[in-house]
């Protein structure tokens, strides 16, 4: 299996990080735009997608900030490939960004690229800050 590359992305969100953080920490705030369902228990994060299923372990998370997960296939696998979810303020402007860390496949980076920009538009219509 070859090794992944690591991406990082940046997206504004007109929102406070409040408000974001629930959106990207809790099972129903995911389940409006990252996944059809999510639901948690524990350190366990199960997503659901149109007849599948993948579980997340959550590696941390901090308040009002961040939410690190890896995928529990990579988890058994002894990879230490993650996905985090990271607010960023700006500290002059108050400009609030949604910073995403993730790995693809060497190639497959545009497209895991395209899937979280997708994810991300989602997520900015429901919070009204298209």
């Amino acid at each position: 299996m070859s090794d992944k590359v690591k991406y990082e992305m940046e997206f504004p969100i007109q929102v406070s990080p409040s408000l974001l953080y629930q959106y990207i920490s809790t099972p129903s705030g995911l389940s409006e735009w990252f996944a059809d369902n999510v639901n948690s228990r524990g350190e366990l994060f199960t997503f659901m997608w149109e007849g599948s299923e993948e579980e997340a372990k959550l590696l941390s998370k901090k308040a009002d900030d961040r939410i690190k997960l890896r995928w529990t296939e990579d988890e058994e696998e002894g990879l230490n490939y993650f996905f985090e979810m990271k607010i960023q303020v700006d500290e002059i402007t108050k400009d609030v960004s949604l910073m995403i860390t993730d790995f693809a496949e060497e190639g497959e980076e545009d497209e895991g690229k395209m899937l979280w920009s997708n994810m991300v538009s989602d997520l900015k219509q429901i919070l009204g800050s298209s």
